[in-house]
């Protein structure tokens, strides 16, 4: 199991999003508490390319500042919706064996919805914790109504879990830290 954490930056976190301050206190929450048992925190930024408030060398392209990545946390970069298109990301978590991805970040109508419905289609499974996914107001839809339709709607039990906030820390308060696993994943006391 990882956290993947997608492009939770500057330029577009912000008090405009739904429900922000909920969003923002959950994805601290489970930043802190995956940190806390040993499950593996990575980050996804997305580049817009030359030109754009959303590329490499712009301040809005940083992580934002609440949930910065620790030392030695992965970041990976892309410049389409999918993470797991030629970033390197989907090598690395099966080189590890990964099976579960709990996905946390922006946009829920753009980055989110294909970090779901892609690692869905490379097999993994996909959790997505209530509230910890957000957006803004578009010209078709509020952004209220777009949270609950992917979250509610076109997500959950199709590409995803999507499972309340408490019970996401469950599942990550059982999982066995890294360092007390053998080869196959499996306690070793």
């Amino acid at each position: 199991m990882v956290l993947l954490v997608v492009d939770t930056q500057t330029l577009i976190t912000n008090s405009k999003l739904y429900e922000f301050e909920l969003f923002e206190s959950r994805v601290k929450a489970l930043i802190k508490q995956a940190r806390n048992n040993g499950i593996e925190v990575i980050y996804v930024r997305h580049d817009d390319g030359d030109g754009s408030e959303l590329t490499k060398g712009t301040d809005g392209f940083e992580i934002y500042d609440e949930f910065r990545p620790a030392d030695g946390e992965l970041i990976f970069d892309k410049n389409v919706n999918s993470p797991f298109k030629e970033t390197g990301i989907l090598e690395y978590l099966r080189k590890k064996g990964e099976d579960t991805i709990i996905v946390v970040g922006l946009q829920t109508d753009y980055c989110i919805d294909a970090t779901v419905k892609c690692g869905f289609e490379h097999g993994f499974k996909m959790i997505v914790p209530a509230n910890t996914n957000s957006t803004f107001d578009n010209d078709f839809m509020s952004a209220e109504m777009t949270y609950k339709y992917y979250n509610d709607f076109m997500w959950n039990k199709r590409y995803a879990e999507c499972i309340s906030f408490e019970k996401t820390l469950e599942l990550i308060n059982k999982q066995i830290p890294v360092e007390r696993r053998n080869k196959n994943g499996f306690s070793v006391r």
